[in-house]
């Protein structure tokens, strides 16, 4: 076959793809660089069990992903507001602009290592990978298009036909084919790379400030945020008050008092080009973020237990702490030309 077809048991296996283009084609065959990187755990969801990863599943995913006819007006597209430099997530936006400058009513998280994520938004509303497009898209506030009007306008380009039949067998484009192109990119956005990653396979060491930073963080934050993914996949109270949108976070989804103000936990990954920080873009830095956790109300009934304990920093570990979070950016990933626009 002209394009290689990586069978994909995704319970067993993940993969970092390797391209390279040439006036905008696919010119090298994908190649299996790792298979689930050392130390980490097997991924929640074989996503790809019925949704075959290929290479040219991957790349009309990607062409999907940067496509602004996606939306109402045609003017975004998802990587507006997932943007690959700041881990695809949109930084410095407390909330992202929709069509006719809507705004969302929540940060956009960082999209990576989705495919070890078994819910999905900052109140867990999706639980698959190839069902969350459709919230963004649908959502008024946002894209705000209709699935079939996408078909219509992705049908009139002469390409798409083209792409549509290497990817699935036939020139047919429909709503579930453009949501599987999407999870083939979305779930194949592997970030596994960073200093902390080269320190734990034993290519690169932490410096003493690190080295600090890495054990004050163990003792502190590892119970939300364990290795090797940074986060429980869970939802907690972390303390945060109520916003002006009145979101109430799991409890919206559950209706069940106990999850009042309960969000997803963010991965920290790459955390330092994903400011600002929680579901409302309401912490602007890492400093600050420490803050938060130090001046916690430990009377709050509804303070996550894992957080009921008094925590304080001296100055010379707070700067620690977030050299160790810097040693969580992975530039390789930042940077890959196999998840840019053309």
């Amino acid at each position: 076959m002209k394009h290689l077809v990586i069978i994909v048991l995704f319970f067993i296996s993940i993969f970092s793809t390797s391209w390279i283009f040439k006036d905008n084609k696919l010119t090298q065959q994908p190649r299996i660089e790792k298979i689930i990187p050392k130390n980490w755990p097997q991924p929640v969801k074989n996503i790809f069990e019925k949704n075959r990863l290929s290479a040219d599943g991957f790349f009309l995913g990607k062409k999907l992903f940067y496509e602004k006819r996606l939306s109402k007006n045609n003017t975004i597209n998802c990587g507006s507001c997932h943007q690959q430099e700041f881990a695809f997530s949109n930084a410095g936006k407390d909330f992202s602009k929709g069509v006719n400058n809507s705004l969302t009513k929540r940060n956009a998280p960082a999209l990576i290592n989705i495919a070890w994520m078994n819910q999905l938004h900052w109140d867990g509303a999706i639980n698959h990978i190839e069902v969350q497009p459709l919230a963004p898209i649908t959502a008024k506030n946002e894209m705000n298009e209709q699935m079939k009007t996408i078909i219509q306008k992705l049908s009139k380009d002469k390409n798409y036909p083209v792409l549509f039949k290497k990817a699935f067998g036939d020139t047919i484009i429909n709503s579930k084919r453009i949501l599987k192109a999407l999870a083939q990119f979305v779930g194949s956005l592997v970030s596994s790379n960073s200093k902390y990653d080269k320190a734990m396979n034993g290519k690169l060491f932490f410096n003493k400030t690190e080295l600090q930073g890495y054990q004050l963080f163990k003792s502190n934050c590892a119970s939300c945020h364990p290795e090797p993914l940074f986060t429980d996949n869970d939802f907690h109270n972390n303390g945060t008050s109520l916003n002006s949108l009145h979101d109430i976070g799991l409890q919206g989804i559950t209706h069940q008092s106990k999850d009042s103000l309960k969000f997803k936990v963010p991965t920290l990954r790459n955390i330092t080009v994903t400011y600002p920080y929680m579901h409302d873009g309401s912490i602007k830095n890492l400093n600050s973020i420490i803050e938060h956790y130090e001046n916690n109300n430990l009377l709050n009934p509804m303070l996550d237990k894992k957080l009921q304990r008094k925590i304080s920093f001296t100055k010379q570990e707070k700067k620690a702490l977030i050299e160790f979070l810097f040693t969580l950016t992975d530039n390789d990933f930042l940077r890959n030309r196999s998840f840019a626009k053309e």
